[in-house]
């Protein structure tokens, strides 16, 4: 969850800005208070503190303006709200018939359980997973099943995104990778990327072919949004924007050194 979510002092300060920043530079701090249904005084103690932040200046009497600060603070909280926005979406079951994989043998008209699993949605026979629907057709374990009636959230917990920096070919490329590192990373993990030529010839060469080859930014992040936590091998050059990417989706990751010491 987002910072913004977990503190109310964040999230109120987060309105106030945004406020400001509709109005500026003439805005009355009751104006504020009315459209954020606090006291007037709290707006006071809230614009005091975002002065101190550096995130706000004023102008004189009624006159405040947002600083560089405040809106570049204002951008990454929207992305945070954004990001959270589309995992709550995927979590929250429809109300409407949903696909899943039956985790076990289902009768039509049978309550079931839901929850996520190597990033497929299961109906599974457990009722106590946090969610749970109805099962709108028969179906035997790893067949497709539809469900309705669906209640509750269904349990998610966010991938990490694991990032192998391998050497460009003007560094030696392929050549210079250590393989024994690749092995070991890529051991165990089904989902695996390549970024760059280079990176997709290492992998060939300790026998791996990479499940994601284009696209393989957007790929890891809706991974990492269904729970799974993928591998992806990656050129010096592309590293800066698969990782902008990462943190603009708010998806955690690590970065390893996939190169010969």
């Amino acid at each position: 969850m987002t910072q913004l979510l977990r503190s109310i002092n964040l999230a109120t300060k987060f309105q106030i800005l945004v406020e400001v920043a509709a109005n500026q530079p003439d805005i009355q701090q009751r104006d504020i208070a009315e459209r954020l249904d606090i006291s007037p005084q709290a707006v006071s103690d809230y614009v005091r503190e975002l002065v101190k932040d550096g995130w706000l200046v004023s102008e004189g009497r009624s006159k405040y303006r947002v600083t560089r600060e405040g809106v570049g603070w204002l951008l990454r909280g929207l992305r945070e709200w954004q990001s959270y926005s589309d995992t709550v979406q995927k979590a929250i079951a429809s109300v409407s018939v949903s696909a899943a994989v039956a985790g076990c043998d289902i009768s039509e008209g049978q309550k079931v359980g839901l929850l996520m699993r190597d990033g497929l949605l299961f109906a599974t026979a457990d009722l106590n997973t946090g969610a749970g629907g109805v099962a709108v057709c028969d179906a035997r374990e790893g067949e497709d099943v539809g469900v309705s009636n669906i209640d509750g959230i269904v349990p998610l917990d966010i991938g990490k995104v694991t990032v192998l920096r391998v050497p460009g070919i003007p560094k030696g490329g392929s050549r210079q990778a250590d393989f024994n590192r690749l092995k070991k990373v890529v051991k165990g993990r089904r989902l695996v990327g390549a970024i760059g030529i280079e990176a997709l010839v290492a992998l060939r060469k300790v026998g791996i072919e990479p499940a994601y080859l284009y696209g393989v930014r957007e790929a890891v992040v809706e991974a990492a949004r269904s729970g799974v936590s993928p591998v992806v091998v990656c050129v010096d050059d592309d590293i800066s924007a698969l990782l902008r990417m990462l943190e603009e989706k708010g998806i955690d990751y690590e970065i390893l050194d996939g190169r010969k010491t």
